[in-house]
This record gives structure tokens, C-alpha cells and sequence, in this order.
């Protein structure tokens, strides 16, 4: 019983006087009958957790975490456990009532509240920005058991740090401890090559193959060397190859050698002789893989590793062979040279009808023996003594190149490729000039100006007597006209392929 005057506790005030009433929470935490201390040390262990948690952001392979702390979290009703405290507690007598009246009817529910740095997110955030990357493009190679292999490409990656941020604040906002892994917001590129793209790439469109063991050593080095340039080339739908741009300069810091060549209608060493066989053996996979062919030009003489007109001659500044990829796919040169073959096959995504093949036909339409006189060449780094036969009589000729095209082995069409005129080209002779006889030095440039070939022979007899005079009357048989005797034939150098204007090198 109550004494009139004389508050009355109920069963849902507090335990005493230094506890929390009945029915309050923190968050969803009872921490009636708590004293103070304890609901403030449970307040603070919530804190903690929050304030520990880690918060990361993962951009594509990459990732950046903080702490809450880290990003200013801090307490800010502080005042929590004071008001809590005293909740049906404090006050006169009809107020304690009332508040545990409503306590009993009803739970009353706090928040612990929290503010944050918001610069200290914004940085965090743009942290990321530092992954930004553009995209990788894919690429293709050859293994060394012939088989095409891919690596794909990687995606480009830009920040989007604004929508960023209010994925973070949005998550902050939740005020939820545990670690937890936020995906960054960010503009994705692709690239052009990507695995998928390059998969294509399983199908031979073309190849060739040409033979260069009959080549001196450094016409060989030279075959090998510009091969190993355009062996690897991946060209886009659309992309236009050079020879000349990948391949040159022609000089001993880019590998090569010298070898024969023509320059003015002689033969000379140059650098880098020999690369015309690289076009060439080219020019014939591309025909067979049906890429649109932009420029090519035929050698001025025949040359003698292909047929008639399915030759592309290289000079630089004056010749070259371009031709673009006009497929919707990828293609992929594959170039070598080794023991004396090269090979170039391209590889591309085949959309060609099966029932379709394609052959290629070399007509000659014309022909010119080759010139009957000869052409004498003055060796000023050779003695008196010294001739040799360095280019043989090239046939002069006109031809066609024609693409017949089947279907299920019927011819349906028949193309004509390109038209080429060779020259005809008399014999070269080199003939030796050092020597301290200037008489004979002037008699053998008089016979080299005529082209005349048995004058040189018999200034060179002559001119090698060693013999005393002899006695008997001077022998009146005519001189020789034959080529001087020799225990075995001099070897023809490989003749180049190729003559060009005054001043043009063509390094065959």
C-alpha cells in the first residue's frame, strides 16, 4: 500500500538508484538494470568494433582498405549514457512516474551517433584513381611447336570517383561493424585484341615458300634477317603493311650483310642484298590468301627463285610492296627463314566458301633473246691478270599473271593479277686494271670502253709474259678469242635481280 503523498516504485523501476530503468536500449541492446559505467563501456566497445571494421575498395585486380577510425569515425552523442541514465530516474516524483509509466507501455530505443571526415572519404577514394589504366591490347605468337597461342587483353579501367563515394557513404551510413568490400565504380574500355578476337586466328589463308641454299653467305644473313622483321606482324581489318618501312635501313646496325646487287646495270655489293627474295615469297602468300594488294613492282630482269611476274622487287625510295588486310579479322604473319627455305604463311579466320579454290598462272607473252654483245666492267681493286664473268646474259620477256578461281573444281573466273616486262642484259665481265704499265693499264680501258673481249684477253696474255724474249720470229697465229684457260669455269656470282635508274640501288 501507498502512503498518499509517497512515490510508490513498481516492478519496472531500476534495480537502485545507479542503474538504468527497465526498457531502454541502445540500438538493439537492453541495457536496463546496466549501471552507467557498464552501458557506457558497452557503447564504447561498439565504437571500437565500428571504428575497427575495414572498409575496402576493389578496383578490377586491385584494392585499397581503411579502417572506420582511419576515415574520422567519431562518438558524437556523448551525452548518450547521461540522458539514458536518467530516464525514470531523476526529476520529481510525477515525472520519474510517468517516464517509467511510458517505459512499461513501451521500450524507448537510442542510437549511438556517429560523425565522419568527409574529406578523409573523398581521398580514400580517389586513392583508387591511381588504377587507372588504359587497355592492354592482346597478342598472338608463334610457339616453337608451330601452333598459334593468344594472350588476351586487359580491359582499360577509369574512376568514377563521385559515384564512388556515395557507394561508401551509403555503406558508412548503415553503421554496420565487420569488415565489408565495396566495388569501385569505373568506366571500362576494351581492347581492340582480346582473347575472344584473336581465337580466330586458327586458319592458314596463304603460304609460300622459295628456296635461298644456292645464296652466299651474306645474301643468306640478309633473307634471314628481313625475314625475322615482318615474321610476328599482326595486322587489324583494315591496316596496310609495307615491306620497305618494317625492314629497312639496309645498313650493318640493322643486321645486315653485303651481298650482291645492282646499282647503274652492274653488279655491286650492297647492304642488305637479297631482301627482294623476302618480298617476293611475301607476295605470293598474300595472293593466296587474297589480301588486297596496293603496290608492287617487278624486277627489271627475271629472276630465278619464281615464275614470271610473281615476283614484288624492293628499292628503297623507288619500289616497295604494300598491301592491307581487307578481311574482317586479325591476320598473323608468320615469316622463317632457316637452311636455305623461306616460308611465309598468314594466318586469319577463314570465311571463304570450302568448295572455293583459287590457283595462280604465269603466262609469258612475249620474248627477247638476250643480248649477244657483252658489257666489260674495270676492277680498280684488281691487278691486271683478273677476269671474271659475273652476271650471265639475262632473257628479255613479257608476262601475265592470271587467278583462276573454282568451284567444286570448275573454273568459274579467270583474273588477270599484274602484267611484267623483264629486260634483256648482255653477259658483265670484270677485268682487272692495277698495274704499274701504264701503257697497258691505258690499252686495257681503251679494250673495256669497246667491249671488247678478246682485246683484253690478249693484253692479259700478254701483259703476264714473264719469259725472256724469245729468239725464234714472233708467232704470227692471231690471238686467242676464247676466254683465258682456267682449270675449272669461274663461278657466276647469283646474279641479282634487279636493274634500276642511274643512282638506284634495287638490293634484290
Amino acid at each position: 500500500m501507498c502512503v498518499l503523498g509517497v512515490f510508490c516504485t513498481s516492478a519496472y523501476a531500476s534495480d537502485g538508484p545507479d542503474t538504468i530503468s527497465e526498457g531502454v536500449y541502445i540500438g538493439e541492446q537492453s541495457v536496463g538494470g546496466m549501471t552507467a559505467d557498464e552501458a557506457e563501456a558497452y557503447v564504447e566497445s561498439q565504437v571500437e568494433a565500428l571504428g575497427s571494421s575495414v572498409v575496402t575498395i576493389e578496383m578490377g585486380d586491385n584494392q585499397v582498405s581503411k579502417t572506420w577510425s582511419e576515415l574520422g569515425l567519431k562518438w558524437e552523442n556523448t551525452d548518450l549514457i547521461r540522458e539514458i541514465s536518467q530516464l525514470g530516474t531523476t526529476g520529481n516524483i510525477i515525472r520519474r512516474y510517468k517516464e517509467q509509466k511510458d517505459l512499461l507501455n513501451q521500450d524507448s530505443h537510442f542510437e549511438i551517433e556517429y560523425s565522419m571526415d568527409e574529406d578523409a572519404q573523398k581521398s580514400f577514394v580517389e586513392s583508387c584513381a591511381e588504377f587507372n589504366s588504359e587497355p592492354v591490347e592482346g597478342s598472338v605468337y608463334m610457339g616453337s611447336d608451330g601452333l598459334l597461342y593468344v594472350d588476351g587483353g586487359t580491359d582499360g579501367l577509369t574512376l568514377d570517383a563521385d559515384a564512388t563515394l556515395a557507394l561508401l557513404q551509403e555503406h558508412l551510413n548503415a553503421q554496420e561493424p565487420g569488415d565489408y568490400v565495396i566495388e569501385a565504380v569505373y568506366d571500362r574500355v576494351s581492347p581492340m585484341l582480346t582473347a575472344e578476337t584473336l581465337s580466330r586466328i586458327t586458319d592458314v589463308l596463304g603460304s609460300a615458300t622459295t628456296d635461298y641454299s644456292a645464296s652466299s653467305w651474306g645474301r643468306a644473313k640478309n633473307v634471314e634477317n628481313g625475314t625475322s622483321k615482318i615474321n610476328g606482324t599482326l595486322l587489324m581489318p583494315g591496316e596496310t603493311f609495307s615491306v620497305t618501312d618494317v625492314v629497312v635501313p639496309f645498313t650493318p646496325e640493322n643486321g645486315y650483310e653485303l651481298a650482291p646487287s645492282y646499282e647503274s646495270g652492274q653488279v655491286v655489293d650492297s647492304y642488305g642484298g637479297g631482301i627482294c627474295q623476302v618480298s617476293t615469297t611475301l607476295y605470293n602468300a598474300v595472293l593466296k590468301a587474297e589480301l588486297q594488294v596496293d603496290a608492287r613492282s617487278n624486277h627489271t630482269m627475271l629472276v630465278n627463285y619464281v615464275d614470271p611476274s610473281k615476283d614484288a622487287a624492293i628499292a628503297e625510295g623507288l619500289m616497295d610492296f604494300v598491301f592491307t588486310n581487307n578481311t574482317e579479322y586479325p591476320v598473323y604473319i608468320a615469316g622463317s627463314a632457316y637452311y636455305g627455305t623461306l616460308n611465309f604463311t598468314i594466318f586469319g579466320a577463314e570465311t571463304r566458301p570450302s568448295n572455293r579454290s583459287i590457283e595462280f598462272i604465269s603466262e609469258t607473252t612475249g620474248q627477247t633473246d638476250p643480248a649477244t654483245n657483252i658489257k666489260l666492267v674495270a676492277k680498280t681493286d684488281q691487278n691486271v691478270g683478273y677476269l671474271a664473268q659475273v652476271q650471265s646474259p639475262h632473257q628479255g620477256l613479257s608476262a601475265v599473271l592470271w587467278k583462276n578461281i573454282y568451284y567444286d573444281g570448275v573454273l568459274s573466273e579467270t583474273i588477270q593479277v599484274n602484267s611484267s616486262n623483264y629486260q634483256a642484259s648482255p653477259a658483265i665481265y670484270e677485268v682487272g686494271v692495277v698495274t704499274d704499265n701504264q701503257a697497258l693499264a691505258s690499252a686495257l680501258y681503251s679494250a673495256i670502253g669497246q667491249n671488247d673481249l678478246q682485246q683484253v684477253q690478249t693484253l692479259i696474255t700478254t701483259g703476264l709474259q714473264t719469259e725472256p724474249p724469245q729468239t725464234d720470229p714472233p708467232q704470227t697465229d692471231p690471238p686467242q678469242t676464247d676466254a683465258p684457260v682456267q682449270t675449272e669455269a669461274p663461278a657466276a656470282p647469283e646474279a641479282p635481280e634487279e636493274t634500276v635508274p642511274e643512282e638506284i640501288t634495287v638490293i634484290e
